[in-house]
């Protein structure tokens, strides 16, 4: 109740001590003796501990899409795993997180988290979406997701995907220093020979917007077009992510002389 946390369980298997119980008293048995073969004594115990929790959910995924309302989150992954979260043409149909589970072959998979999308000033309470960011804490690789032909003739794919990444870092600057992918979706619904320019000048202007330097993906996820490539470039980040990092020693730092060789 006092806001105070007592325990971040993040892994599985993970248990945690809350409130400790009192320490028993001493019965009756205690007291039993060769002369007094029926005790009437005891003592109380302790009194446990005592406190008034609140218990709060966030999914563990390594994965999470980012983006406004119908900017095909949904639909993504629905096209590379078996969740099926509901897909409509009207904003804000996923109204909370749905998690699939994405198979890049027999041995390797992923967890991919779907939460609602956010809007301008959804920092300021607009929209749902930042109610459900926390879920997105635990990833380790952001997918924001961009609508590249949106249907509406006075939206701007530029102006929109910046002031999501403003309302980001305006909630929590933590989330958004991340590993954030841009996926430009909806590709199908531009004309085949003007892709390629609609791309470039997207992404021309955002990085000038921005200062985006990360890698990015043209996709149409209602068809699953483009969306291998995407699967593959994740997985393998994120089993670098996994790697144990081996740091190098410095020829300054110490003579060759007194590093032990290295069991492979």
């Amino acid at each position: 109740a006092t806001g105070h946390v007592l325990a971040d369980l993040a892994k599985d298997g993970q248990k945690a001590l809350i409130a400790k119980g009192g320490d028993g008293g001493l019965g009756n048995l205690h007291f039993k003796s060769s002369t007094n073969r029926a005790p009437r004594q005891c003592t109380k115990g302790d009194q446990g501990e005592e406190h008034e929790l609140t218990l709060e959910l966030r999914v563990l995924a390594d994965v999470g899409l980012l983006g406004l309302p119908n900017a095909g989150k949904s639909t993504l992954i629905r096209a590379i795993s078996s969740a099926r979260p509901k897909v409509a043409d009207y904003p804000f149909t996923t109204l909370h997180p749905n998690l699939g589970v994405v198979r890049v072959d027999d041995e390797k998979s992923f967890v991919m988290a779907d939460v609602p999308g956010l809007i301008e000033g959804a920092a300021d309470g607009a929209g749902l979406g930042i109610r459900f960011l926390k879920h997105l804490q635990r990833t380790r690789i952001l997918l924001h997701l961009v609508d590249i032909a949106p249907i509406d003739p006075d939206a701007n794919p530029v102006r929109d995907a910046k002031a999501i990444v403003g309302e980001l870092v305006k909630h929590d600057p933590e989330l958004a220093n991340k590993p954030r992918w841009l996926v430009l979706n909806k590709l199908d619904l531009i004309p085949e020979e003007d892709r390629e320019k609609t791309v470039k000048d997207f992404l021309k202007a955002y990085k000038k917007a921005t200062k985006y330097d990360g890698p990015h993906f043209s996709i149409a996820a209602i068809y699953g077009e483009g969306t291998n490539p995407l699967i593959y470039a994740i997985s393998e980040a994120l089993e670098q992510m996994a790697m144990p990092e081996i740091g190098d020693l410095d020829d300054n730092d110490a003579d060759s002389d007194d590093i032990p060789a290295r069991q492979e």
